[in-house]
């Protein structure tokens, strides 16, 4: 069997399956791509040399399983095959903490320009961190920063931990078991955080592949902005003068804007998608 053939039996199970597809995924091909790409390890599997190679027995039948868990109990991919890509690094992930597909990513890639002054943030907190995601790609983005990653699950920790040793970044990033703030010293120029955001009630509608994601990290009270609302309301305490706040919200942005409306939150246009996103700088929130 070729590998074009099958990205196109994957992805023929998983669009029959019917599952959800949007932990990074956007198609049933797309996710069929990633799933052939992870038992071949085939590296740049978009060129159409690689397309054309044969792919063994094993490896298919291997593929054929992880589609199966797949389809069969709504899994996300990433649980299944333990790993997920975020701002172009690789991160091992499980059950203890949220699949990373934020945003946030391409506003670290690009440096916040021109929010940020020129050179980099010197001091970092990224909270909520989770996997360690957002704090690994901010410490590749700004070499020269000093990074804090707070978490409230001491087993998102181990994850994140895991992750940063594997990437080289134990030095770079200090992890801290706590709630959003807590333990924090001094004054950061970037405030950085995909907080929880599920209202509690549309927690219950969510589709199964979310279900299987931490509660912890991703429903937050009635409105979804119990975690938002508290970090604003900390902020102006741990931000630098000429600092910065970034927060991913979702599908909660229209509900924190109405109940902010004092504050100017500037809503930036992502090339790469995803919405709800906001940046606040530090006179802003001082104001």
């Amino acid at each position: 069997m070729r590998f074009c053939d099958l990205v196109d039996e994957l992805a023929a199970r998983l669009t029959a399956g019917r599952v959800h597809f949007g932990h990074g995924m956007g198609s049933a091909r797309e996710e069929a791509l990633a799933l052939a790409n992870f038992v071949c390890r085939s590296g740049l599997w978009q060129r159409r040399s690689l397309l054309g190679r044969q792919v063994s027995p094993s490896a298919r039948a291997r593929a054929l399983r992880i589609a199966f868990l797949r389809t069969s109990r709504c899994l996300p991919l990433a649980y299944l095959t333990r790993e997920t890509w975020f701002a172009g690094m690789r991160f091992h992930v499980d059950k203890r903490v949220c699949i990373p597909r934020s945003p946030l990513a391409e506003l670290i890639e690009d440096g916040f320009e021109p929010w940020l002054q020129a050179g980099g943030p010197r001091r970092v907190i990224d909270l909520c961190t989770g996997s360690g995601c957002i704090a690994a790609a901010c410490a590749f983005a700004f070499p020269g920063s000093e990074v804090v990653a707070t978490d409230i699950s001491a087993a998102s920790l181990c994850v994140a931990e895991r992750n940063l040793r594997r990437l080289g970044l134990l030095g770079r990033v200090e992890l801290r078991e706590g709630d959003l703030f807590a333990g924090a010293r001094g004054k950061f120029d970037l405030i950085i955080c995909n907080p929880p955001y599920v209202p509690t009630a549309a927690y219950r509608s969510l589709p199964r592949e979310y279900r299987h994601e931490p509660r912890l990290a991703l429903t937050a009270g009635a409105d979804g902005l119990a975690i938002a609302s508290r970090i604003l309301g900390d902020a102006p305490g741990y931000l630098a003068g000429n600092g910065l706040v970034a927060l991913e919200v979702g599908e909660a942005a229209g509900a924190l804007a109405a109940s902010r409306p004092e504050l100017p939150f500037f809503w930036p246009s992502l090339e790469r998608g995803g919405e709800g996103v906001l940046l606040l700088r530090a006179e802003d929130l001082a104001d």
